[in-house]
């Protein structure tokens, strides 16, 4: 259900004003809206309040983030960090930024130059690793080079199916050089190729130009190597490698020594400026006077008496809350707050993925958790595969478990397979009708007619429809209880009228059609057929004045709307006649693992196929042929001014 919204006027003197929102803040109740314009002619206009502090506290919460993030992670006592917390909540802004900037100065440059020295020192660590393993692979070569004074020795890395670019690059070579160079390789990896040149100095910018133009990967020893044998150069590196990994321990020594001491407050800081930057974001919606402030709002009913309790208790007769009257027009606003029970919550979810309800129209989330589930039991109805999504659901929300939409699409999913085994047991479908062949389970039977899906197709087909007759009947009894509310606007009252004379005129020509079919079908008594004529003819009229022209068609529409219920059985068929061919395949087969093999790759098929067709069926059925006749959407949805998982803002 879509909890009733009031909307509130919070009045106050200007100096309290930063403790009212850090009130309001704390209880998360209130959905702010702009009250520096007037609702309604007549209103005063109020001048809208700037929060000088914004972008000082902005800089700041980014400037501890950068901190926190520098510092390695110390585990911290949340009894603590909620006392730190509090002690600097108490501050004045002017006074916590004050304490902020002096944190900043102490910590940003000595943390910002231990970072850049070990961010440097790590980058060091990645180049000798790389330049110790390609001189590893290159020194059985260094016998085959010259040793000659002027000249400079170049690694150049090659990918192995480019390997004949070597031929080009050593023609290219000869000629920058007039042939005084060597060029040799060896395989460097199971990829690459490493090639060694060596070229007189003199022609060095040429040769670098070229291998740069031809975008050929060149590692260039550092300087310090040049004129050295690989040997040398191999063991300048193990030393360099040993020096920087000591230089970087005693870099995080230094970065942990800070953490250690600073972290806690950091974080409490970190949270706190973050809550102000919320905070001071809404400073553009308040609206105020010389000496006065005025935040406006909306708020659950049942949350109004505890927020109102809040601020009387800490500012006594200074700050009110004031309830406006409210037209229907401006009721019509409201935001939407769906609270339903917990397992409503994926089907709000769904909704909202849809459209959110506006506040004054029926919320259909509750009707979807009962028909969704119960119509995809319907299809799958077998309890193995309703076992196995179970499973599968569980699973996933157990690996999963920190990403909500799949939380949400799982539990519509266990629903629906907790339908599966109902039906599956009423069925008598255990892996299709494995279980009936084991002896596990029968279908049942009721009021003389088997439950059998195999035998009893014409008995499901009908139930289809009957499903599909009540659902959409409830549907149009729902848009006319949404066009009665609306009523109550003055500018709706016409629109209003009409769709209930056509909605009711669908039901009753609907009626009337089935009146007819029955009455023809079963050759009942001919005043059924009578009725149902007479009650098309009073309906069309309505529905002609409701809908125009074109509310006429809405009755093909509508028709077409319960016939496509029959796909309830359709998809339930498919996938018991899938099960069955299962099984009678793998029984078919002389070798009974290939049997059992082939089997279980079918019932896996089937199984996939159970969890997404019917699925997406279910839910086609409740928001085209259901929703279409009274939901409308496009509500804009009730975000409170709050916190979220410990200091995180919405």
């Amino acid at each position: 259900m879509l909890q009733k919204m009031l909307k509130i006027q919070v009045l106050g003197p200007k100096k309290d004003l930063h403790n009212v929102l850090d009130v309001l803040y704390a209880k998360g109740t209130v959905h702010i809206e702009d009250a520096s314009a007037p609702s309604s002619p007549g209103e005063v206009t109020l001048k809208r309040m700037t929060a000088d502090q914004v972008g000082d506290i902005n800089v700041a919460y980014s400037k501890i983030g950068g901190i926190l993030l520098t510092l390695p992670k110390t585990k911290i006592d949340e009894k603590i960090v909620a006392h730190t917390y509090a002690n600097l909540k108490a501050m004045s802004h002017d006074n916590l930024l004050i304490h902020v900037n002096s944190v900043i100065d102490d910590l940003e440059v000595a943390t910002k130059t231990l970072a850049k020295e070990k961010s440097d020192l790590e980058l060091s660590l990645i180049n000798l690793g790389r330049y110790e393993k390609i001189i590893d692979k290159i020194r059985p070569l260094e016998t085959s080079m010259p040793k000659l004074e002027g000249f400079e020795v170049t690694v150049l890395l090659i990918q192995k199916e480019f390997k004949d670019v070597i031929d080009i690059i050593r023609d290219a070579l000869a000629e920058i050089t007039k042939r005084q160079f060597e060029l040799l390789s060896a395989e460097l990896d199971e990829t690459t190729i490493a090639a060694v040149t060596i070229f007189n100095k003199r022609f060095s910018d040429q040769v670098h130009s070229y291998f740069f133009n031809q975008n050929v990967n060149e590692v260039r020893l550092p300087p310090e190597y040049l004129g050295k044998s690989f040997n040398e150069i191999f063991s300048l590196i193990e030393e360099r490698k040993i020096s920087s990994m000591k230089e970087i321990a005693r870099l995080d020594a230094e970065l942990e020594k800070i953490s250690s001491k600073w972290y806690t407050e950091l974080n409490a800081l970190h949270r706190i400026l973050g809550e102000r930057a919320e905070e001071l974001s809404i400073f553009s919606k308040i609206g105020q006077t010389e000496y006065t402030f005025m935040l406006a709002g909306w708020i659950p009913k049942k949350s109004l008496k505890e927020t109102r309790d809040a601020l009387k208790e800490g500012f006594g007769g200074r700050v009110i809350v004031n309830e406006p009257a409210l037209t229907p027009e401006e009721m019509a606003e409201a935001p939407t707050f769906y609270d339903n029970p917990r397992i409503v919550k994926p089907f709000e979810f769904l909704m909202c993925v849809v459209s959110p309800a506006k506040s004054t129209e029926y919320d259909p989330s509750p009707l979807m958790a009962i028909f969704l589930p119960l119509f995809f039991g319907i299809m799958v109805g077998d309890i193995g595969y309703g076992l196995i999504i179970t499973a599968f659901a569980l699973i996933m929300k157990w690996k999963f478990s920190d990403r909500d939409w799949l939380q949400h699409l799982m539990n519509v999913l266990i629903l629906g397979a907790i339908w599966a085994i109902i039906f599956g047991w009423l069925y008598g479908e255990f892996l299709g009708d494995l279980g009936e062949h084991m002896g596990w389970i029968e279908p049942k039977t009721f009021f003389g007619v088997t439950w059998n899906r195999m035998e009893a197709i014409v008995p499901f087909l009908i139930l289809s429809f009957a499903i599909g007759v009540f659902h959409v009947f409830l549907g149009l009894v729902l848009g006319i209880v949404n066009a009665w509310t609306e009523m109550s606007c003055k500018r709706h009252v016409d629109k209003a009228k009409k769709h209930i004379c056509e909605k009711s005129g669908m039901i009753i020509v609907i009626t009337g059609l089935i009146l007819v079919i029955l009455g023809i079908g079963l050759a009942l008594p001919s005043t059924i057929v009578t009725t149902g004529a007479a009650l098309i003819i009073v309906a069309i009229p309505l529905i002609f004045y409701g809908g125009g022209a074109f509310g006429t068609f809405e009755i093909m529409s509508t028709v077409t709307n319960i016939l496509s219920y029959s796909r309830i059985m359709a998809i339930g068929m498919a996938s018991v006649i899938l099960a069955v061919v299962a099984n009678k395949l793998g029984g078919m087969m002389e070798v009974a693992l290939v049997g059992l093999i082939i089997a279980a790759l079918l019932h896996t098929l089937n199984l996939i196929l159970a969890m997404f067709s019917p699925f997406l069926h279910s839910l086609r059925l409740h928001l085209v042929e259901f929703d279409s006749k009274f939901y409308q959407g496009g509500g804009k949805m009730y975000k409170p001014f709050k916190k979220e998982n410990g200091g995180k803002s919405t």
